[in-house]
């Protein structure tokens, strides 16, 4: 079995131990060679091993700069895997620069499609392109993102347009996605929820699961559910059961006291 060698930079030691554990317990052909918290620290560790790294997870704030700091110190040929608890505004500019990310808190299904990304790669596959440090930058540092305000969709020979605001939530079905508005209409529409993800407003609306997005309008109540999780009562009902994902619990409790 051939054995990738992973560095990870995270400053924040809960989520450097918990990273550390989700690489440990389900990637048996990575294993993990240094752990740093700093640019300094990083730069120093990577002048001495940065040949013998083959996946570098990185968060974008540390302890002393950013990490595009790094990046310009130090030559890299290791696929970089950033972590971020930044806005999907910022997402479309690793994925232009086909650098891959990870949002905190690290979801597994999420890890695992990065790490086999970084495996092909490595092996022989699709090569990663260099990183557009300025373009990454301006996406993380305050370039204002242009939100979607309306989105086309088909209802029978008809074309329908919903603005943003009417929307309650998209979610998933039967391998469609479908968007319902506030007074109660569906619609079927071409894009993923990924996609629509890129799209909205980070502040009107939140991915509480890989199946569904909702808008703080459309939240009604909010109960405390069996093992800690939390169900979502919409307006409107959609007729099936919503619920929060555990990994993604504490970012919507944030997100709602920031409404």
């Amino acid at each position: 079995m051939k054995i990738y060698n992973v560095l990870i930079v995270e400053d924040e030691i809960p989520a450097q131990v918990n990273l550390q554990k989700a690489i440990e317990k389900n990637f048996g052909d990575l294993k993990i060679i240094g752990l740093q918290n700093s640019v300094h620290g990083t730069v120093e560790w990577l002048r001495e091993h940065a040949a013998e790294v083959d996946i570098i997870f990185m968060d974008v704030e540390l302890s002393d700069g950013m990490c595009f700091d790094i990046f310009s110190q130090v030559s890299l040929s290791a696929k970089v895997i950033i972590t971020t608890a930044y806005d999907t505004y910022a997402v479309k500019a690793f994925r232009v620069n086909s650098m891959d990310y990870l949002l905190k808190p690290v979801d597994y299904d999420e890890l695992k499609i990065a790490v086999d990304k970084c495996r092909k790669s490595l092996d022989g596959g699709t090569p990663i392109t260099p990183v557009d440090l300025e373009t990454l930058k301006d996406a993380i540092l305050g370039r204002e993102p242009l939100y979607k305000k309306r989105f086309i969709a088909k209802f029978g020979t008809h074309i329908v347009v919903i603005h943003t605001e009417q929307i309650a939530y998209f979610y998933t079905e039967d391998k469609s996605t479908c968007l319902s508005t506030l007074d109660n209409r569906q619609y079927v529409l071409d894009n993923s929820l990924d996609e629509i993800c890129e799209m909205i407003d980070p502040g009107e609306f939140f991915r509480i699961s890989r199946h569904c997005i909702v808008s703080e309008n459309a939240i009604k109540d909010i109960v405390r559910h069996a093992s800690n999780r939390l169900k979502l009562e919409l307006q409107p009902d959609p007729g099936f059961e919503i619920f929060v994902s555990r990994s993604r619990t504490n970012d919507f409790m944030t997100w709602l006291e920031e409404r």
